[in-house]
Parts: structure tokens; C-alpha cells; sequence
């Protein structure tokens, strides 16, 4: 009987689980197609293949299935960049591959829209904040941290200089799918990126 239970249970969980996914999947698509305001519950539940009722089981309104996909597009970004950087053995050179890899996430259109442009103006900047502490802020600043274990950064704040870095990084991200250029604007912020970290290097 226990084991019929079990069993049962796990059916049950593994077609929740499955539901929120598609509802995630249909989510960020429509979410970057379409932009917040203008995606629909209604079209969302079924591009996803599920009923309304099952939408709100999972999520208690739309803004709460939008912080739903930015934690899951900042989470698979955080492990691409993560990814990308440890094929480097020398600290410095993971940096700048971590950097270099969360610029080519940045300016993925699905990535652009809801996390660069919208998620802080839906969210807010405390709650956009708090999820990029969790996931791409959290590499770079373990990263800076390890080159200061080193002795291969020179600067006391490493919380301070991680904030004002990403920020950077992010300001970047921004400007790459307008730029006329993009290829000649990456090129520049990463000088200026390089500046300002090589500034902070060990000499």
C-alpha cells in the first residue's frame, strides 16, 4: 500500500513538475516576443498546453511566473558563464572568459528583454538585485575574492568593486544591441573593463 502510494505521489510530482516547466518554456517565449505587458495568462497557459487553473496551482499571477523565468534565465546564464570561464586554469583569464561569456548571454534576444530591459522595471530593483546577487553577481565576486586570496588583486572592498564592475558589464550589455558597431563597442567597454581591474592588479 505504502508503495502504491509512493508511487502514485511521484507520478503526481513529476507532472507538476513537468507543468511548470512548460509553463516556464511558453513564458519565456512569449514573454520575449511579446514583452510583459502585453503576454497573456490565457496565452501563456496554452502555448504550455495547460488550463488556467493549472497556471495559478503553479504561480500566484503573472509577475510571479516572470520572476519565475528571470531566476531561471540568470541561473542557466550564471552556469554557461561558469562553464565557459574554468577552462582556464590562471584566475585572471577565468575573469575575462566569464566576462566575455556573460556578454554573448547578454545580448541573446530572450535574455536581453526580460532580464537586461524589463525584469528590473517589472520587478523592481530590490528583487532584480537580489536574484543577480544570487546567480551572475555571486560568480564574479568569488572570483574577485579568489584573485585577492592571491595576492593578484590590490583593493580592500571586493563587495564594493563587484557591484561597480557588474555594473559596467551590464551597462555594456545595454548598449551592445543598439550600438551601430556592437563588435567596435564590445571592443571599447572591454578596455574599459581592463582598465579598471588593471588598475586594482598586482603590478
Amino acid at each position: 500500500m505504502n508503495k502504491y502510494s509512493d508511487d502514485q505521489r511521484t507520478r503526481r510530482e513529476e507532472y507538476a513538475e513537468a507543468t511548470r516547466q512548460a509553463l516556464l518554456a511558453s513564458g519565456r517565449e512569449i514573454f520575449a516576443r511579446e514583452g510583459y505587458q502585453a503576454a497573456g495568462i490565457e496565452a501563456i497557459s496554452r502555448a504550455a498546453r495547460v488550463t488556467r487553473g493549472a497556471f495559478y496551482h503553479h504561480f500566484e499571477d503573472k509577475k510571479a511566473l516572470f520572476d519565475a523565468v528571470v531566476v531561471s534565465l540568470q541561473s542557466d546564464a550564471a552556469s554557461r558563464v561558469q562553464e565557459i570561464s574554468k577552462r582556464k586554469s590562471k584566475i585572471w583569464e577565468r575573469l575575462y572568459n566569464g566576462i566575455d561569456a556573460y556578454l554573448d548571454v547578454s545580448i541573446e534576444p530572450a535574455y536581453a528583454r526580460i532580464v537586461v530591459q524589463e525584469a528590473p522595471v517589472v520587478l523592481g530593483n530590490a528583487r532584480f538585485a537580489e536574484i543577480e546577487e544570487q546567480y551572475p553577481m555571486a560568480l564574479l565576486k568569488a572570483t574577485l575574492r579568489a584573485l585577492k586570496r592571491e595576492g593578484e588583486l590590490v583593493f580592500d572592498d571586493i563587495d564594493l568593486l563587484g557591484h561597480m564592475l557588474d555594473a559596467i558589464i551590464c551597462e555594456l550589455s545595454i548598449m551592445l544591441p543598439m550600438s551601430s558597431d556592437p563588435k567596435k563597442t564590445r571592443a571599447h567597454g572591454r578596455r574599459i573593463i581592463e582598465g579598471l581591474l588593471g588598475s586594482f592588479r598586482r603590478k
